[in-house]
């Protein structure tokens, strides 16, 4: 199926690794110019020699989202060279572990820079080239605004925004025929977190454990399923579907329980 992204620039926050890498790669397999924006500027680099040297386009802009400036500079940066924006996926943040009792202000605060201020900064910069664009925004959020998870209030909290923003958003949006949605991540594997399982004291036994809780295959979702399904909903083929949270998790979240026993 042709999803008709060809020529389309594409904004990926986080587009250099994990679930943002695996949006980026589909984006260009497509023919789209995504656009890697992300604080490493090595990584964002070694991502965009990549595709180039397959002969597919992209752009990367280096830019530490959490600062309140950085959204704006780095879309003025792609409107520079491209003079458009037809796609926006907010993807950057990190799963940091500030509590209710291990936190303070202070933490919950950066936590929320880190998480959720920049989805919002990053889609008021570009709207007004979305509005000319009619293009689409797709917020990655996590099952710990539905499930919990226990000592991560603050990321929490934030996912909870960003599915609240793509439903606010979504009908905001309507007159421009701008459509906004949502993935919402359960167990994905990513280098954030492989790294993680390995400070625990027996990793494999914890990752076993989790892929048995996972109801299809018992297995993790991998960033290449997530991305298939954000390019679907950034494409011209999703064009009446707006205002969604869909869950690409293998059932994690919402499928019985007593069928994993």
């Amino acid at each position: 199926m042709d999803l008709q992204l060809k020529g389309k620039v594409v904004l990926v926050t986080g587009g250099a690794k994990g679930i943002g890498e695996g949006i980026v790669r589909a984006l260009a397999k497509e023919g789209a110019i995504p656009v890697i924006i992300g604080r490493d500027e090595k990584d964002n680099q070694k991502l965009a020699d990549e595709l180039l040297a397959a002969g597919q386009e992209c752009m990367h802009v280096k830019a530490e989202l959490s600062a309140p400036e950085a959204p704006q500079k780095a879309v003025q940066a792609v409107v520079a060279k491209y003079g458009r924006i037809d796609g926006l996926v907010n993807n950057a943040g990190k799963n940091d572990g500030v509590g209710l009792e291990s936190g303070n202000y202070q933490s919950f605060i950066d936590s929320l820079h880190r998480n959720l201020v920049h989805y919002y900064l990053m889609a008021h910069h570009a709207l007004p080239y979305l509005k000319k664009s009619n293009g689409s925004i797709l917020n990655i959020s996590s099952k710990t605004a539905e499930t919990g998870q226990g000592n991560t209030s603050a990321y929490a909290a934030s996912n909870g925004g960003r599915n609240a923003l793509t439903r606010e958003w979504a009908v905001e949006l309507l007159p421009y025929h701008i459509r906004v949605n949502a993935i919402v991540v359960a167990e994905c594997w990513t280098p954030q977190y492989a790294t993680w399982i390995e400070t625990l004291p027996d990793p494999q036994a914890k990752l076993d454990a989790i892929n048995k809780r996972i109801p299809l295959e018992n297995r993790m979702t991998t960033t290449e399923e997530i991305a298939n399904t954000a390019v679907f909903l950034l494409s011209p083929r999703s064009s009446h579907t707006t205002g969604q949270l869909i869950h690409v998790d293998g059932g994690y979240v919402h499928l019985d329980k007593i069928i994993q026993d």
